[in-house]
């Protein structure tokens, strides 16, 4: 189970996204927002299985659409066909294995701290009213190099 601290800051973000509370939003919020293991609706039910035994995959799914929807969660395809999901609530990109499909967040200081974010600067060139991001680099992991012989232990 999460935390007090991050359940009531889920709580908060669900009415500042102005959703319905109901537990099946929330107990799925605060687990992505407490687990950085980009997971899939299957993961999500069977680590929820034992808190809400009664919940199907299309209830999740359902529920995080509208979390994507609203700009609180994003959708990463990891090249074996699979959709998983990550809680974007501070600014970060992915990095994804192209052999194993690993997926890890990545960020480092001063990555957020531009003049303008990213959305200010691509509206401005672009014209676009910029609605949101989201950015992927594609590799090989550190543990794939050393299976695939690229580079030593």
């Amino acid at each position: 189970m999460a935390s007090n601290a991050v359940m009531e800051e889920t709580l908060q973000v669900l009415k500042d996204h102005k959703l319905r509370v109901t537990p099946q939003r929330h107990i799925i919020l605060a687990y992505l927002v407490s687990h950085h293991n980009h997971p899939t609706v299957e993961t999500i039910r069977d680590a929820l299985s034992k808190e809400l035994p009664n919940i199907g995959s299309s209830t999740i799914y359902n529920t995080l659409n509208t979390f994507v929807d609203h700009h609180l969660v994003v959708e990463l395809q990891n090249g074996d066909g699979s959709t998983h999901y990550d809680y974007f609530g501070s600014p970060h990109y992915h990095a994804i294995c192209t052999n194993c499909g690993r997926i890890v967040d990545v960020t480092y200081p001063g990555f957020s701290d531009t003049e303008k974010s990213l959305e200010e600067k691509t509206a401005e060139i672009s014209g676009y009213m910029i609605s949101g991001n989201h950015m992927e680099v594609y590799g090989l992991c550190p543990e794939c190099q050393i299976k695939l012989g690229i580079k030593n232990e």
